[in-house]
């Protein structure tokens, strides 16, 4: 999981490495605390678009060669070892691109959906490192990994509908201050109330 927490893959330690190696409790552990600190990076935020379209393209360009650069890193390796390394790769770029496309737009849509991407790319590697256990340790490790990838999504779920709340608590506020302009304007007669009606309907978008 290391290369979703913010560490590159490969760039474990060696003492780290050797300890996975020795205690299956271990690697359960820091799977599990792996998995946490992905979704810790889950919050709900909302941001401005901050990118313009030439680096867009760009960046684009740039993901898409870094997957396939670091697909080819994991040819010369063996067995399960290399099917997480792909997956990694794999998870790598998903992410990218939905983090990409949050900062591109700046929509709280998107950003429901990179919260739904790390989800799910945390369970895919989870998942396959899960491979290198066997038995009752193996069906715990994926039981574990599902459990905080399902967390997450709910999380992801719920923050897509506190958007769409505070979306619509929006509006009512703007729908109840219209009828409060609209209703200023029956004091008024003539032409004076024809532009009072018009002002506040283009006030509020009613047009």
């Amino acid at each position: 999981m290391a290369a979703l927490c913010g560490v590159p893959p490969g760039e474990l330690s060696m003492s780290m490495k050797q300890n996975f190696a020795r205690n299956p409790m271990t690697r359960l552990s820091t799977l599990q605390t792996s998995l946490i600190l992905s979704t810790l990076l889950m919050i709900p935020i909302a941001q401005a678009a901050t990118m313009n379209k030439a680096d867009y393209r760009s960046s684009k360009d740039r993901i898409s060669a870094d997957y396939k650069g670091d697909k080819a890193a994991c040819a010369p390796l063996k067995a399960n070892a290399k099917d997480i390394c792909v997956e990694e790769a794999k998870a790598k770029e998903k992410v990218a691109r939905a983090e990409l496309e949050f900062a591109y737009t700046g929509k709280t849509r998107d950003g429901n959906k990179l919260q739904v991407a790390k989800a799910e790319a945390a369970y895919a590697v989870a998942k396959e490192k899960c491979d290198d256990q066997s038995g009752n340790a193996k069906d715990v490790c994926v039981k574990e990994a599902k459990a905080v990838e399902v967390k997450a999504l709910a999380d992801a779920k719920l923050g897509k509908e506190i958007g769409k709340a505070k979306l619509d608590a929006a509006q009512d506020k703007r729908d109840a201050d219209y009828k409060v302009a609209i209703e200023k304007c029956d004091a008024l007669a003539g032409d004076a109330k024809t532009s009072c009606v018009a002002a506040a309907k283009a006030k509020f978008g009613k047009n």
